[in-house]
């Protein structure tokens, strides 16, 4: 076996894909140089540094540390080409034109190195037709690599080999893609469009042609077709306007001119009102009108009728909401084809559109069906893709509908349903237990088995194939309504939180405490970990306030006290556990979750974490020893030097409720450590914590000595409570924000002592415990906490 190691990426293009692309490698710490144009003024690399700039202003943005923007080396084709000589994968991006494909490829071709992937991020054209005029030797190692937009945070990847791309190339890249980039990908032929767009634009345009047939505005049939549907929250037209419409346009054509014989092809006529639109400069997000418009606070919306902005925040009808809220799949369909409503029509109309198009179309562009669903899942944030939702809401009623259709001539066109479909009558779906259905094999294919998913200990479910997920795989040691302890029948005991959005209560307390001396007595360590990490779960929200309420409405303040020393106690024991407990972090860790990250030995944590200190949003302070971690994180990084200039950070972020907007960034704000493990896949998350409390433990683990630790004292307090009376009276923070600035500020500064001062960790627990007690009976604090409940947004008061 032979090690791929991409050493060095090359991009070509700065544009706003390529660019990413580069800030997305340097986020894996790959080293990526990017080429653009000599620029005809200024700086020969102006070009691409300019795109380094934009770079950070981005947003979402494409870096998890600003700071990282420096790596990204820069080049342009005059002067660089020399470059590509040590690049191990090179990327094209530029703009989407075969001609200027060509050129460019004619200009860098000789100094690709032998062994080198060359691959083009083209979201469309035909790969084999930009391999022409290629060497043989250089086909073979070419290939299309589709990321989709915005690539740090899009898991969708599409990897089109060409006849002559060699197989191996494929895996290599696919590995890479898989664990260093953190990537899903499918595999899709080289028909125009490829999948996702392929199936994504058709459904965009069939539904903006359902729209017009029964007469709904851009509004309504956003919130019809997002989260209702379990889709992207844009729903189809803002969608449309964030991809930017120039960019549909162009797929759009893309399918008109290489697909005439389609039998769907008069739905890919570009629509009047994008041509419009598009003629107009309005290309949606980018230039600020679309088919939405920003004015002033107002989001207005196209009216297609006379081509005006109009006030938007149209809904779904009540009734049509109620269907949708229908658990059944399958009698949710049947009340929307039979409804008279024609919100529901339409929406009976775009899922038969979609069934229709996928299974006349399935063979051509995909080798099985399941290609199509992640397609559509990993790059249109469909919570389940198409084939998945016509399984689950009964397959054969579907396709009999959809036949009826087609033969009544509502359809969208006259081709018949394959014969696959009805197998007989006896085909339930096209996902099983044995892999998902491929029309030209005629047969199921499973899924790859190449060594990279072998880290993946659960891989991305799809709805069929009856596999146990993490939530119920292994064997149990204990559960109850708040935990689950288990196992994988190794070494390593799981640790994995039930409530909703991981929230901390009495019952995740108790079951760590069970999960530690279980961990203690059998295995090599605990690892905590979410069984929905890699399907957008919390790691944990924070402590359950909505429990909390009834203790507090019986007992008072007095009641609760026992219950944080508890909360204390336990991440204490946690912390100094004889086993290494790692923490396999992903998505939100929030006040008691952040806390919770805190004491454990070693994290390991998914780029897409966010991370913080946030109890001051609802009037409150960290009572679960975050201040006490601060404090101890603060001496420790001063190493003896001016501890108030360390400890400045710990207490800005707690005061400030600052989150994280990556694990990048939460390393550089203390909250994960230099030598903590950061993973770009979450499917492999719970894989590398098990590995990490392998080794430690392998290694002879101890934890460590409960030492004092110096703190900054009255000295330090002092000198912050100068800058909060400044921020006080300056108006940038309310009196209680002041008040709760002094608290924070005096628990990380280890309390009422001198500069210097030796303290125990149970001395700033303590400190911590009293000012939440303090404030939990304050009322400004019980305004911020019922404000919470009730909306979900803060109170500032």
């Amino acid at each position: 076996m032979s090690n791929f190691i991409v050493r060095k990426v090359a991009v070509l293009g700065a544009g706003v894909m390529g660019a990413q692309i580069a800030a997305h490698c340097v986020n894996a710490k790959v080293p990526v140089v990017l080429f653009d144009l000599p620029a005809k003024e200024g700086p020969k690399n102006g070009i691409v540094l300019r795109a380094i700039e934009g770079l950070k202003k981005l947003n979402p943005a494409p870096l998890g540390n600003k700071d990282d923007a420096v790596c990204i080396e820069v080049a342009n084709y005059d002067d660089n080409l020399e470059l590509l000589k040590g690049c191990d994968l090179i990327i094209e991006a530029i703009a989407e034109r075969m001609d200027w494909k060509h050129d460019l490829y004619k200009k860098v071709a000789p100094f690709i190195a032998p062994n080198a992937i060359f691959a083009s991020n083209t979201s469309g054209l035909s790969i084999t037709s930009l391999s022409d005029g290629f060497d043989a030797e250089l086909k073979e190692r070419f290939c299309g690599v589709h990321f989709f937009n915005p690539p740090r945070y899009m898991h969708l990847v599409e990897l089109i080999p060409t006849a002559a791309t060699q197989p191996e190339i494929l895996d290599q890249l696919e590995g890479f893609l898989v664990t260093t980039l953190g990537k899903g990908v499918v595999r899709a032929k080289d028909t125009p469009n490829f999948i996702a767009n392929r199936v994504g634009v058709f459904s965009m345009m069939a539904t903006i042609h359902e729209a017009g047939k029964f007469g709904l505005s851009c509004d309504v049939v956003d919130d019809l077709t997002g989260t209702k549907l379990g889709r992207a929250k844009s729903g189809t037209f803002r969608t449309a306007d964030v991809v930017g419409l120039d960019t549909m346009g162009h797929v759009i054509k893309t399918m008109q001119d290489t697909l005439p014989d389609d039998p769907f092809a008069a739905v890919y006529k570009t629509p009047a009102v994008l041509s419009t639109l598009v003629a107009a400069g309005a290309l949606g997000q980018k230039t600020g009108a679309g088919f939405y418009k920003k004015v002033g606070r107002e989001v207005q919306r196209l009216d297609f009728a006379t081509g005006q902005y109009v006030t938007g925040g149209g809904k779904a009808d009540d009734l049509v909401a109620r269907i949708l809220k229908e658990k059944d799949p399958g009698k949710r369909m049947k009340a929307l084809r039979e409804s008279t409503h024609p919100q529901a029509q339409f929406l009976w109309a775009i899922f038969r559109d979609a069934f229709h198009y996928i299974a006349v179309h399935l063979e051509a562009i995909a080798d099985n069906a399941r290609d199509i669903d992640f397609a559509m899942r990993w790059g249109f944030g469909q919570k389940l893709g198409p084939f998945e939702t016509w399984q689950a809401a009964g397959w054969q009623q579907i396709a009999t509908w959809v036949k009826e259709d087609i033969d009544a001539g509502m359809a969208l066109c006259a081709a018949p349903l394959p014969a696959w479909v009805f197998d007989e009558g006896a085909r339930t779906g096209v996902h099983s237990a044995d892999g998902s259905w491929s029309p030209a094999r005629k047969a199921n294919v499973p899924r790859s088995t190449l060594a990279v998913y072998a880290r993946q200990p659960f891989r991305a479910p799809l709805l069929g194939e009856g596999v146990a997920d993490g939530s119920k795989a292994g064997t149990t040691v204990f559960e109850d309504d708040s935990v689950r302890i288990w196992h994988q029948g190794d070494e390593v005991l799981i640790f994995s939180i039930k409530t909703k959005m991981h929230a901390i209560g009495a019952g995740v307390i108790d079951g760590l405490s069970k999960a530690i001396a279980e961990a203690e007595a059998n295995y090599k360590g605990l690892v905590i970990w979410g069984a929905d990490a890699a399907e957008g779960g919390a790691f944990s929200a924070g402590a359950d306030l909505q429990a909390m309420l009834p203790l507090f409405m019986s007992g008072g303040v007095k009641a609760i006290e026992p219950e944080v020393a508890k909360l204390q106690a336990c991440f204490q024991r946690m912390k100094y556990a004889n086993v290494p407990v790692v923490a396999a972090v992903a998505g939100l860790a929030l006040g008691g979750g952040c806390e919770l990250v805190l004491h454990t030995a070693r994290r390991v944590a998914s780029i897409e974490s966010y991370i913080g200190l946030v109890e001051v949003g609802v009037g409150l302070i960290p009572a679960g020893g975050g201040l006490k971690e601060a404090a101890l994180r603060a001496a420790a990084d001063a190493k003896g030097n001016d501890l108030l200039q360390f400890l400045k950070v710990y207490f800005t972020n707690a005061a400030m409720a600052a989150v994280s907007k990556s694990a990048l960034e939460a390393r550089q704000m203390g909250y994960l450590k230099p030598d903590d493990i950061i993973v770009f896949n979450p499917y492999e998350l719970l894989h590398v914590a098990k590995v990490e409390a392998r080794a430690m433990a392998d290694a002879g683990y101890r934890p460590p000595l409960q030492k004092l630790v110096p703190v900054a004292g009255r000295y330090a307090i002092g000198t912050i409570m100068m800058q909060l009376v400044n921020m006080r009276d300056g108006g940038f923070i309310s009196a209680h924000d002041f008040k709760l600035g002094q608290m924070i500020a005096s628990i990380v500064s280890g309390g009422d002592v001198d500069q210097g001062s030796l303290v125990s960790e149970q001395w700033l627990l303590d400190l911590e415990r009293k000012a939440f007690m303090e404030l939990l009976n304050h009322p400004k604090t019980q305004e911020r906490i019922m404000g919470m409940m009730q909306t979900g947004k803060p109170v500032r008061n």
